[in-house]
């Protein structure tokens, strides 16, 4: 699966100047973002995101890479299961 992320800004023109166009140009500049999240975070079509995605391929304005795959379905809590493990550390050691 393919995750893109914005290698530069641009000024949208129509028919992509709508927000959800721009909500996606936000998010993609700040990580990669597959085309189901980008599909889920703007509200818009999937055809819709897959020619947005098209014209700035076309354009060279993201970069893509593969995403990694989870190797279990509980692989994208690992990050929050650190965090909760180092604060029931800490507190504990606070006592």
């Amino acid at each position: 699966m393919k995750e893109y992320r914005l290698a530069t800004w641009l000024e949208l023109r129509a028919p992509f100047d709508r927000i959800a166009h721009r909500r996606m140009l936000t998010d993609m500049s700040h990580r990669h973002m597959t085309l189901q999240q980008l599909v889920e975070c703007s509200g818009a079509r999937r055809n819709e995101v897959r020619a947005f995605l098209a014209m700035l391929e076309l354009r060279g304005l993201v970069t893509l890479r593969e995403a990694e795959v989870a190797k279990s379905m509980f692989g994208a809590l690992r990050p929050l299961a650190g965090w909760l493990r180092r604060a029931l550390r800490s507190a504990h050691i606070g006592r």
